[in-house]
């Protein structure tokens, strides 16, 4: 495990010109993929068919234009997201809502590990210690969209913590792009 502090060469550009950078980051992995040109894909926890099918279109022709992959390692679409961009080759960087040693969700430990076993990268702002709870799901949100140059959103409720994401990259002005839920 590293410690990146604020001040550091490895420290993200990108997120030091948000509001309220973290003042350290807890990495394993690849840390060069910080300094990589990235798209965040987030959204539903509770995905259909339909936005699995268009996460994995979208995922890998970004992942084909060499595009990082940042999401959150949540069950849904963050899954998804991560496990195509290592499909076909990608980059991908999980943030998470708590410490290294504490992997949130406990179901995707097995992901943490492909994700590392593959050249990825998992970073958390958490000391290793640090168990998730609610706060820190909206926190980690920022630094999704702030690792990124913009942000794919996937069939997201309208009260969700993906759209507190895709509120926090418009005002860190990134770019937002949305895949609806489908029409019947």
């Amino acid at each position: 495990m590293k410690i990146i502090e604020y001040e550091d060469d490895l420290y993200p550009e990108k997120l030091r010109n948000i509001a309220n950078p973290p003042e350290k980051l807890y990495a394993q992995g690849n840390l060069d993929n910080l300094k990589s040109n990235a798209i965040a894909v987030v959204g539903s926890r509770n995905c259909t068919p339909y936005g699995e099918k268009w996460c994995k279109i979208f995922v890998k022709t970004l992942v084909k234009y060499g595009l990082t992959i940042v999401s959150g390692m949540a069950i849904g679409i963050d899954s998804i997201a991560h496990n195509t961009a290592l499909k076909y080759g990608g980059r991908t960087i999980a943030v998470l809502p708590s410490g290294l040693e504490k992997i949130y969700p406990e179901q995707n430990k097995g992901l943490y590990k492909k994700i590392l076993a593959n050249d990825g990268t998992v970073i958390s702002e958490y000391s290793p210690k640090t168990e998730a709870y609610y706060d820190l799901f909206l926190e980690r949100n920022r630094i999704v969209s702030g690792l990124s140059s913009g942000l794919l959103v996937v069939e997201a409720a309208y009260r969700s913590g993906t759209s507190v994401t895709a509120r926090l990259a418009l005002s860190q002005q990134r770019d937002v792009f949305c895949i609806p839920r489908e029409f019947r």
